[in-house]
């Protein structure tokens, strides 16, 4: 897992907004997207992010 990783992760927590947050990071949104899912996938699921397609990120646990 690498910290850039982690980063993301916070920015879209933070922003509870894949779009925003993907701009704010200068990176595009299916690869934030993408990033989350596989961070997700490598802790198990556990603490994630729901993404769901009206762009709001909701942050559970």
């Amino acid at each position: 897992m690498e910290l850039r990783v982690l980063q993301y992760f916070l920015a879209a927590a933070r922003e509870e907004n894949i779009t925003k947050a993907a701009a704010l990071l200068h990176i595009t949104q299916p690869t934030l997207s993408r990033q989350l899912m596989q961070m997700e996938e490598h802790f198990g699921r556990s603490g994630r992010c729901a993404h769901n397609y009206s762009k709001e990120t909701v942050c559970t646990e």
